[in-house]
């Protein structure tokens, strides 16, 4: 990727600046016996995933969605309810490289964050201490529309006070960087701190 000094650098959370350690979620799931990845099933199915990130529903709602669908799997209601409860409970690790990387950026550069997350999106980064790691926050649960539409995108760049082509947008999906890119800004495919620094080296000097 050619590298350039970009204006804004929109950056994805989950996947790349916050990481969850699935054995947790594993053992959980074994706990209450159920199968390895029936719970990640449950919570990303379409159905329930798409209202809660799009905020349709919220955050609490989904998770109660989530608790009905596992109720025969872990035998009843009440034990359904102490697995979701449990799983919400859990908290990922904040990668600390790319915190650090977004904190040199923004020397020269707006960040913002990107996420597709529900409406508990702004407590969980508190709780991570993250609350003020950008100059901005686009979470599509309070905008109504999630990565990939335009609108997300378009909406990041505003909230940077940059043109869409002035932006590096930086993602773990491929689908949502190539949107990004169909919009004319620069995309990253994150895969790892080493490549987001190279990148991003234009605006570390």
């Amino acid at each position: 990727m050619t590298r350039a000094a970009y204006e804004a650098v929109l950056c994805d959370i989950d996947g790349v600046l916050r990481l969850w350690d699935p054995a947790p979620l594993r053992a959980l799931e074994r706990e209450f016996g159920l199968d390895d990845g029936a719970l990640a099933r449950a919570a990303f199915a379409p159905h329930r995933l798409t209202p809660a990130v799009t905020g349709a529903v919220t955050d609490a709602q989904w998770r109660a969605g989530v608790a009905a669908d596992l109720t025969e799997g872990c035998g009843s209601r009440e034990r359904a309810a102490a697995l979701v409860a449990r799983w919400s409970a859990l908290r990922p690790e904040v990668d600390t490289g790319v915190l650090a990387l977004l904190n040199a950026v923004r020397q020269r550069a707006r960040v913002v964050l990107v996420s597709n997350a529900t409406t508990r999106l702004e407590e969980e980064l508190h709780a991570l201490g993250l609350a003020d790691a950008a100059d901005a926050v686009i979470s599509s649960s309070r905008l109504g529309v999630a990565k990939p539409d335009p609108a997300i995108y378009s909406a990041a760049a505003a909230a940077a006070q940059v043109p869409l082509d002035a932006c590096l947008f930086v993602d773990d999906t491929a689908a949502n960087v190539e949107a990004a890119r169909g919009l004319g800004m620069a995309g990253l495919h994150y895969t790892g701190a080493e490549a987001l620094r190279d990148v991003l080296s234009s605006l570390l000097a």
